[in-house]
């Protein structure tokens, strides 16, 4: 996969407010943690997240997302009328029909001959939504386009700690299958893509690869339960130690193919931003793929696990904490449950304007 006339054109990110630690998920666990005899930390402990964020309870992730890619277009500089894409790709949305796109197309006022659709893959929905919008743009169907989500993930943490604290027959062992979900945390981001014709960036997307091993399906997967009435929280249950190993080496294979791709070498690489879930897995990543974990960007700790939007907000904070210097070579890492992995070079453009 190559692309010769893409640029990434602007990416965004907003956060929510409310922060929660690790310590409070405890301390609201103290029952379970006790008969279980638990130690307190755990949490933090074994995944390096302190805190993550959540926006207030019956925020619906499109109202969010007409702020994020507002903010996006804004920072791009582009005219809406030459958007001919809008993708919404978190795992979460307002609901099942019309499209989450629907309302954000709406709100942030686009033109009206734009493809409007929600793309759902797990942690993989924007990055396939850039595809889907390179894609377009590569083929001269349009000439720039803008992928968007926000995940809201209070439901899923709270519902998960309620259920621990009713289930009698909970046991060392069963709590394992829920402690993936205590780890989750809300955030929103926007990716702007325009033909390299329209950037003032000039940080050209340059292609990559995409693989998938859906023997794992099953290692990680959620829903709203039919075995709770009147509760229409998500819950998820996750095998976390083995979709850490089989998602690793799904990545070792993506990225070997995503180099050959490229061109490149691990060494090559100047920035690293990754899905984040936690300290081991992105400490066994960087040693598995040769890459040097000081060029990663790390957010996992204060922002938690932020599903399909984690990769994007670390890619809008670290391009605003240190932009990268003209040739820069960017690696976008991607991996979700399911198990799909997509894996991208960008190659940082000198801020020229081709309009």
């Amino acid at each position: 996969m190559r692309y010769q006339h893409v640029c990434i054109e602007a990416v965004a990110h907003t956060l929510p407010e409310e922060i929660v630690t690790s310590e409070e998920i405890e301390r609201r666990l103290a029952p379970v943690y006790e008969r279980l005899k638990l130690p307190s930390g755990r949490l933090e402990l074994m995944t390096g997240i302190t805190r993550r964020r959540f926006y207030p309870p019956g925020t619906l992730p499109g109202m969010i997302s007409v702020g994020t890619a507002a903010l996006a277009l804004e920072q791009s500089g582009l005219d809406r009328r030459l958007i001919g894409a809008l993708v919404h790709g978190s795992v979460c949305r307002d609901q099942m029909e019309p499209a989450t796109a629907a309302g954000v197309h709406a709100g942030v006022g686009l033109p009206d001959d734009a493809l409007v659709l929600d793309v759902s893959n797990a942690c993989l929905g924007l990055l396939n939504g850039m595809l889907l919008i390179a894609d377009l743009i590569e083929l001269g169907r349009i000439r720039a386009g803008i992928v968007v989500g926000t995940e809201t993930g209070r439901g899923l943490v709270e519902g998960t700690i309620d259920s621990l604290l009713s289930d009698p027959q909970l046991t060392r062992q069963s709590i394992k299958p829920a402690f993936a979900s205590l780890t989750i945390g809300s955030g929103s981001a926007a990716i702007v893509l325009c033909d390299r014709r329209l950037s003032r960036t000039g940080h050209r997307l340059l292609g990559g690869a995409v693989l998938s091993d859906t023997s794992g399906h099953r290692l990680c997967a959620g829903g709203v339960p039919s075995d709770v009435p009147g509760d229409h929280r998500p819950r998820m249950e996750t095998d976390s130690e083995a979709l850490l190993h089989a998602g690793i080496a799904l990545a070792q294979r993506t990225w070997e193919k995503a180099r050959r791709v490229l061109g490149w070498t691990s060494q090559d690489v100047d920035r690293v931003f990754t899905h984040q879930v936690g300290k081991q897995h992105r400490s066994l990543l960087m040693e598995r793929l040769l890459l040097d974990p000081a060029l990663d960007y790390p957010t996992v700790e204060e922002f938690g696990n932020t599903g399909a939007v984690a990769l994007p907000m670390a890619l809008s904070l670290g391009l605003q904490h240190a932009p990268p210097p003209c040739g820069a070579k960017l690696a976008l890492l991607g991996i979700g449950s399911g198990l799909s992995s997509i894996m991208l070079g960008v190659e940082a453009g000198g801020g020229h304007s081709g309009r």
